[in-house]
């Protein structure tokens, strides 16, 4: 994909989450990996409903901002993703309300954030690691990630967000909306003894799918 609808796509994808609630005013952050090996950033302050495809942050293969606006803070973590799962192509970092609620909860599980509901989030996500809490920009979120050696296709930082890195830009929104969609079930059934998934068929829908789970 060459770079003029890269940066199209970051800021129709940015718009949709931002339109749809996942996240509000000037937060969440999105990035996508170009075929020379840079990045195309949102900007730091910038709301994802009004981006200009022309001041997103480029940086070049060598992690140099060599065009736009400055980064979004949290560009570290994004370049964590990009270092260690070789397969992504895009990392999307958004602020929903469901997800974050999730993970103020005690009895939420740390290796394993979402409870296997539905197949989808396994599909989609695989196991999403639930990080503790960092102050927002602070370098040691992204060696948290790195920490897990690309293991993990998405993380949930605690008092925060979610972060999600897919192939692409599209897989990315899909998996993070996913990610909320099923923390917003866990809090509906919260205290009603609802039935997940068994390890069986957790199994097979690891199996069909091919999902990394026991990582």
């Amino acid at each position: 994909m060459n770079e003029n609808k890269l940066r199209e796509d970051v800021c129709i994808w940015a718009k949709s989450v931002f339109e749809r609630g996942l996240t509000g005013g000037a937060t969440g952050n999105i990035s996508a990996r170009l075929e020379d090996g840079g990045l195309l950033v949102t900007p730091t302050g910038s709301s994802l409903g009004q981006l200009d495809p022309a001041r997103l942050s480029r940086f070049d293969a060598k992690g140099v901002l060599i065009d736009g606006d400055p980064p979004t803070k949290e560009v570290d973590l994004h370049a964590a993703f990009y270092e260690t799962r070789s397969t992504a192509g895009a990392v999307v970092h958004l602020h929903p309300t469901h997800s974050v609620a999730l993970s103020t909860l005690p009895e939420t599980d740390a290796d394993c954030f979402l409870p296997p509901i539905t197949p989808y989030s396994i599909m989609r996500l695989g196991k999403v690691k639930l990080l503790p809490f960092f102050v927002p920009g602070d370098p040691a979120m992204g060696d948290a990630v790195r920490g897990l050696a690309g293991k993990r296709s998405a993380v949930m930082l605690a008092h925060h967000g979610p972060v999600v890195a897919a192939k692409d830009l599209e897989a990315a929104v899909y998996a993070i909306e996913e990610l909320e969609e099923t923390a917003k079930l866990a809090l509906l059934l919260r205290g009603m003894g609802a039935k997940m998934l068994s390890p069986e068929d957790i199994q097979k829908v690891v199996t069909r799918f091919d999902v990394d789970w026991d990582v």
